[in-house]
């Protein structure tokens, strides 16, 4: 059987398979659990009796990859863009707030304006931005920009917390460097949010999922790969749980799963190690709640909780790097983290509406130096086997933007190796 395997219906294999599909080249995924999506879906909570995201995303007008993976499903209009740029945030324990709205063009003139910047923090602060720019392999933000004062505590440690899911204390100063000079050193349009105010899947997962299907490309769910069989330097054939598959003379095989599978399944592959938690806890509420400024989501300092995004009558919260929290029983979180937001909320702290608690254990690699340099690139020793996933070597944080521009990347390998299958 030849054409191309993509073993993994995450976005990165999404992704991959979807330009390969367009392109007219025979694909087949496999996805070892029901549904597609991986880490970023919608399903239908009974508890709450609506639809929830497993986790609250946003992506940003410099998100090049997932604008084109938008276009190419015909799902752009499942994103709302929110135009002019603005950050909202909201210090807790002081009730000061914020918005953080970078200006047109790449020089940061906007700095100069007290009202566009964080609050409490003088110009002279950014400089800062500068210091991170000329970090080492081996340097983490803390490193850069140090570990004190109102600007870390309010932009440093917040912005990498949710871009790199890893403590600044910890987390890749070059990485997060690429995100601020995609971003906010190229102007107010660049750091655009795009909001996903009808869930995950149906812009990121639904729509994909027809395409393939009106494109007769095949998905098998509830296909777990126990083991590559190889041959000399190739990979041969596929071996489920349930039945052997052919890779075929001329076949190629993407692997668009966790890193721990992989290592697994290729042993000589490096692969990062460690993973950082990522919590959410979701509440429905008994009416429509409206945040600051009308935005549909806000930024918390001074708290455990640190994104707070709002749907209807539905509120989510999100906490990366969650190692303190992620052990702790889920009728201490709902508890915990509803008395930290209610007063945004301006709802009682003491009655809790209906919550559902999610635990990503392994949301992502941990971003840090000595991780990231252990990121394996699309292509592998093996003639015909290639990795997809935010923790290959991207050059990107391990987001979303970067698990479909693995899967484009994987897809534009697969079809430049020779003899791949077109379908019919």
């Amino acid at each position: 059987m030849s054409g191309v395997h993509v073993v993994g219906a995450g976005l990165s294999g999404l992704a991959c398979a979807l330009r390969l599909s367009l392109a007219g080249v025979r694909v087949t995924v496999y996805e070892a659990a029901g549904h597609a999506g991986g880490r970023c879906r919608s399903f239908f909570d009974e508890n709450l009796g609506c639809t929830i995201d497993n986790g609250s995303h946003m992506m940003l007008g410099a998100n090049e990859a997932t604008r084109s993976y938008l276009a190419d499903a015909g799902s752009e209009d499942a994103v709302t863009e929110i135009a002019p740029a603005a950050f909202p945030f909201v210090d807790i324990p002081s009730g000061e707030r914020w918005r953080v709205a970078p200006g047109p063009g790449p020089i940061p003139f906007w700095l100069l304006d007290r009202d566009r910047r964080v609050a409490g923090s003088a110009l002279a602060d950014y400089l800062e931005i500068a210091r991170l720019a000329f970090a080492g392999p081996g340097d983490t933000v803390s490193d850069r920009v140090g570990s004190a004062g109102r600007l870390y505590e309010r932009f440093w440690q917040p912005l990498c917390r949710a871009v790199l899911n890893t403590d600044a204390s910890e987390g890749s100063a070059r990485l997060l460097w690429r995100m601020i000079g995609d971003t906010f050193l190229r102007g107010e349009k660049a750091c655009r949010p795009f909001f996903f105010g009808k869930g995950l899947s149906a812009a990121l997962v639904d729509p994909v999922l027809k395409t393939l299907a009106d494109k007769d490309t095949a998905i098998r769910f509830h296909a777990r790969l126990r083991a590559i069989v190889f041959d000399d330097d190739r990979a041969s054939a596929l071996a489920f749980t349930d039945d052997t598959v052919d890779v075929g003379a001329d076949g190629t095989v993407v692997l668009a799963v966790p890193p721990d599978v992989c290592a697994a399944l290729v042993p000589e592959c490096s692969t990062p190690i460690r993973s950082n938690p990522i919590l959410n806890a979701h509440y429905r509420l008994k009416d429509p709640v409206e945040l600051p400024w009308g935005m549909p989501f806000l930024g918390l300092t001074g708290t455990e909780a640190q994104w707070l995004f709002a749907r209807g009558d539905s509120v989510s919260v999100t906490v990366s790097a969650a190692d303190r929290l992620i052990d702790r029983p889920v009728d201490y979180l709902a508890d915990f983290l509803w008395r930290e937001i209610a007063p945004v909320l301006d709802r009682p702290r003491d009655r809790i509406p209906p919550c559902r608690i999610i635990k990503e254990r392994r949301a992502t690699i941990a971003q840090t130096p000595a991780e990231v340099a252990r990121r394996p690139k699309t292509r592998t020793g093996l003639r015909n086997v290639l990795l997809a996933g935010d923790w290959t070597d991207t050059g990107l944080p391990a987001t979303i933007e970067g698990s479909i521009l693995s899967g484009f990347r994987a897809a534009e390998a697969a079809a430049g190796a020779g003899g791949v299958s077109r379908a019919a």
